[in-house]
């Protein structure tokens, strides 16, 4: 099937400021991530703050702006980064970074307030301790979708419910409009996997898996396997946003933000009625955010995307331009996705099946050590890469590019 001849009526592009050049990430930092810790998500997003500061040579009272996300608690807002330095200047605060696809958004709000003077060092953060929640099922993924309005009463009483059920539904579908095949998806979570082994950071570094492996797993919610789902981890991740012209004065060299785009379903979080049940939002993020960069899809060097299940990963592929809808099976299949001779590195770190679920803000992270070129598993002279922030009902791209200063 053409992508031309997918349907774009059921969404559309959410107009953003063009901030091309106008934000530089100066510094990323990482938690640990591991299972469950016993850690809380204000200690864990300290850390990253910590070692996000650190990496871009800063101290706690050179920044004077904090980016949380939206819906999730015990993140390092404004008070708690004071309670943890131990600081007590003004802090411009903002709930429009986090993780999802607000990790891609985030330097659209940053830009404003670097511009407005408002700030001039801004750090955005995220955590979740759910590996450690998940012992008295509160306050993960499931959780959060059950208590939504309109799953709760239109979609769940029928069983369609949690995660993994429906995103199996996708895979279905997609199986059954371009011939997707369970070995396809597998090969997304195999080079997922590959990529976590070559990343000494990741959760599932050490453990390889194999198609076979794969294939002989049982089922989950057919077609899925557990290992088509993404993980459940402790951990967070932060980076640091400044101006250009500041960037060149510290002690590396900072990474552009060179486009972003913003895509959004009209159906809403009830996305179980969405026309194009095989597409996302990223339909209409990616052109607008490779069009504010100058580039097209065959300009990315490296590419990380939001990857809660195989199947995510297959569509946007196809939605941000990669190929054409409905062949990212074969493409993933054909090896495309690999660091090492695919067309398309994909993420390189082993994204959120193989590297930890912190919900997309590690994948940044990842994007701008590729393009510093510091990565553990790094992809060879990476120049433009991109982050796809997903929620389902939305989607985000990010396109960041390197910095000669």
């Amino acid at each position: 099937m053409d992508s031309s001849a997918v349907s774009t009526d059921w969404g559309a592009n959410v107009p953003l400021d063009d901030v091309s050049g106008r934000v530089a990430v100066v510094g990323v930092g990482e938690s640990e991530h591991t299972r469950a810790s016993g850690r809380t998500p204000t200690e864990i997003a300290a850390t990253a703050v910590e070692r996000a500061l650190a990496d871009a040579g800063l101290e706690p009272t050179d920044v004077d702006g904090v980016m949380t996300g939206p819906g999730v608690p015990d993140q390092l807002d404004a008070e708690a980064f004071h309670a943890h330095f131990g600081t007590s200047h003004d802090l411009w605060e903002s709930s429009a970074g986090g993780g999802m696809r607000w990790a891609a958004t985030a330097p659209v709000a940053a830009a404003a307030a670097l511009d407005r003077g408002e700030a001039s060092v801004i750090v955005n953060s995220f955590a979740v301790a759910w590996a450690t929640q998940r012992a008295s099922m509160t306050g993960g993924p499931g959780q959060t979708h059950a208590e939504e309005r309109f799953k709760g009463n239109l979609e769940v009483p029928f069983g369609w419910f949690p995660q993994p059920v429906y995103f199996a539904t996708v895979a279905r579908r997609h199986q059954h409009e371009f011939g997707t095949t369970e070995a396809q998806l597998g090969a997304v979570a195999v080079t997922c996997r590959e990529h976590a082994n070559a990343t000494p950071t990741a959760v599932m570094h050490g453990r390889p898996l194999t198609l076979e492996d794969y294939l002989a797993s049982p089922y989950l919610a057919e077609p899925f396997r557990k290992e088509d789902c993404c993980l459940i981890s402790d951990g967070g991740a932060a980076y640091v946003m400044t101006t250009p012209e500041r960037a060149r004065d510290l002690a590396r060299p900072g990474v552009e933000v060179a486009g972003v785009g913003l895509g959004r379903s009209h159906t809403g979080t009830h996305w179980a009625q969405q026309e194009d049940f095989t597409s996302t939002p990223q339909v209409f993020a990616g052109p607008a955010a490779f069009a504010m960069a100058g580039i097209d899809p065959a300009d990315v060097d490296v590419a990380t995307a939001y990857d809660p299940f195989t199947i995510v990963s297959l569509m946007q592929i196809e939605d941000l331009g990669f190929c054409a809808k409905g062949e990212s099976g074969a493409f993933a299949e054909a090896g495309e996705l690999r660091v090492d001779g695919g067309s398309l590195p994909y993420n390189p770190h082993g994204g959120m099946l193989s590297h930890a679920y912190v919900l997309g803000i590690a994948h940044v992270v990842e994007v701008v050590r590729q393009l510093r070129g510091e990565a553990a598993n790094q992809v060879a002279d990476a120049e433009v890469g991109i982050y796809g922030g997903y929620t389902g009902p939305e989607a985000a791209t990010l396109v960041l590019r390197r910095s000669d200063r």
